[in-house]
């Protein structure tokens, strides 16, 4: 049996890339590392966001942040130092990807750590409504 998309709607013109990218994000959906989202405005009527994710154990090196095709990706990738011997090793050395759709417009401002958060500060500036009458032309 095939699966029926939502977005092969007649009247959804040019969201073909959408459904591709929501069963990507689907697909990488573990736990791990935990992160929180939060929503704000700027004074400017800006809609700012802010992620933070527990990247404890992580140095600045070892932790990638990039953009592209609307979508924020960042990985984490710990290098094993070979002298080292472990009585115990409770604290996972493991790499990561945590993915994330963003919508048209998101600007991603800012990435900083400290104290082993992973803070990522995305805005979407304020677009004002536009509406545009379409001549219409005779053959």
């Amino acid at each position: 049996m095939s699966r029926i998309s939502v977005f092969s709607a007649p009247f959804l013109l040019g969201f073909d890339s959408f459904e591709e990218r929501i069963d990507r994000l689907a697909r990488s959906a573990d736990g791990y590392p935990p992160y929180n989202i939060e929503r704000t405005a700027t004074e400017d009527g800006a809609e700012r966001f802010v992620i933070s994710i527990a990247v404890a154990g992580f140095a600045e090196g070892e932790l990638e942040v990039m953009t592209e095709d609307n979508q924020l990706s960042v990985r984490g990738k710990q290098k094993d130092e070979p002298g080292r011997e472990f009585l115990h090793r409770g604290i996972a050395a493991r790499q990561f990807q945590r993915t994330f759709l963003l919508a048209d417009g998101m600007i991603v401002k800012d990435a900083t750590l400290s104290h082993g958060m992973l803070v990522i500060a995305l805005e979407r500036p304020r677009t004002p409504k536009l509406a545009r009458r379409i001549d219409i032309r005779s053959l």
